[in-house]
């Protein structure tokens, strides 16, 4: 008997417990406030007169700060560029974005002499610290390849099968 009393008050507890706890669970979906995110980049005047003088056509150039140093992203004729400044005004690297018709004479031949059946997909030029590389994305019915050029030296870095399912 007191077994059951202890079971009966039990169950009545739990229920009094969910009972309490349900109505506090609300329905639906709630949005979170938009939320704009905006930054101000001050690039020293160093800085931004070397970019200047050296990128003299660059347009919609965006600043943007990295660590201690300073990223731009800008367009020249039909190149996306990336450069990172030092502080100081060195630059650390300058990327750009293009395709077939931007490869140096001599990287296009190379790289058409090597991979006669593929074409060329995207060309990135990377120079940093005195050095000049070409990495170019191919591909044909079968395969995207990437190829790393530097000085005259032809290198392949990737080398993948398409699915099935995209060469039909």
């Amino acid at each position: 008997m007191k077994a059951n009393i202890i079971y009966k008050l039990s169950c009545f507890l739990l229920a009094l417990f969910i009972v309490n706890i349900l109505p506090a669970q609300e329905t639906g979906m709630k949005t979170l406030p938009d939320v704009t995110v905006t930054s101000t980049t001050n690039v020293s005047k160093k800085v931004s007169d070397i970019f200047k003088a050296t990128f003299p056509d660059a347009q919609n150039a965006k600043w943007s700060k990295l660590n201690k140093d300073f990223l731009v992203e800008f367009i020249t004729a039909d190149l996306n560029n990336r450069v990172l400044f030092h502080k100081n005004g060195a630059i650390v690297y300058h990327i750009k974005y293009g395709g077939e018709k931007n490869l140096p004479t001599e990287v296009r031949k190379l790289v058409k002499s090597n991979y006669i059946d593929y074409n060329i997909i995207k060309a990135i030029n990377v120079q940093e610290d005195n050095r000049d590389i070409w990495v170019v994305n191919l591909e044909d019915n079968k395969k995207y390849l990437i190829v790393r050029v530097e000085g005259g030296e032809l290198e392949e870095v990737s080398n993948v099968n398409k699915s099935v399912a995209s060469s039909r």
